[in-house]
């Protein structure tokens, strides 16, 4: 059985410039997820796709493979993850390399540890799921979430504007770090997400989604309340 890690980090970041090598508490934020990736044994190759030159030199020196740089169509703004992946198992079966499972990383998910993709592997070839990825539980029921129209407040879901909290149904998020598949089943369907996918829940401490200045800040703090 032989796995790869893809972890997916093209140069083009627009919200936040040169976001997956920015420093994140003194390490490019890329290097977090290479040592996971490494430090958990599953896989018999860590690869970074990307079309950068500086985030390739970034990638080996924290001990990533960069074996071949994406092609222009999978580099733009428009390009799916999927189209990424299926582009990366496409160029390695030309070398003579097919791998059974696949792990894509995103480069900004610094929280991922070893252990954590040790049980979503294990989930993943446990329970035959052709893909698993972490979710989180929603910090408040978005069954009773509100609707404004214009300054007008309505109830999104009427029918539980009296329900208890204790009696909905909780509900969890992607936590945006990985996702954990089933390599024959993804390049039959081209989807990472499939009526097959299970999910292995992680704590509101344990992830971040970064997007904006106020996230790092808050991804750096959370980081060093975890491992203070």
């Amino acid at each position: 059985m032989s796995n790869v890690a893809i972890i997916t980090a093209r140069g083009g970041s627009k919200r936040i410039p040169r976001k997956n090598i920015r420093p994140f508490l003194g390490k490019p934020i890329i290097a977090y997820v290479i040592d996971a990736s490494l430090q958990s044994g599953l896989f018999s190759d860590v690869m970074v796709s990307t079309d950068d030159a500086e985030i390739a030199d970034i990638a080996k020196k924290y001990g990533a493979s960069v074996p071949f740089l994406r092609t222009a169509e999978t580099a733009d703004d428009y390009a799916t993850t999927a189209a990424v992946l299926d582009e990366v198992l496409a160029q390695y079966k030309q070398q003579g390399k097919i791998f059974d499972y696949a792990c894509c990383l995103y480069p900004t998910a610094p929280f991922v540890t070893p252990e954590l993709l040790k049980r979503a592997f294990s989930t993943l070839t446990d329970k035959q799921f052709d893909t698993v990825y972490p979710v989180q539980p929603f910090s408040f029921p978005i069954q009773r979430a509100v609707l404004l129209r214009g300054s007008k407040v309505q109830w999104f879901q009427p029918e539980h504007a009296l329900t208890r909290s204790q009696d909905l149904e909780p509900t969890y998020h992607d936590a945006g770090q990985f996702y954990f598949f089933n390599v024959a089943p993804f390049q039959q369907s081209k989807r990472l997400v499939t009526d097959n996918s299970g999910g292995i829940v992680i704590s509101e401490m344990a992830a971040h989604d970064i997007d904006t200045e106020a996230d790092w800040q808050v991804a750096e703090f959370k980081y060093k309340m975890n491992n203070g």
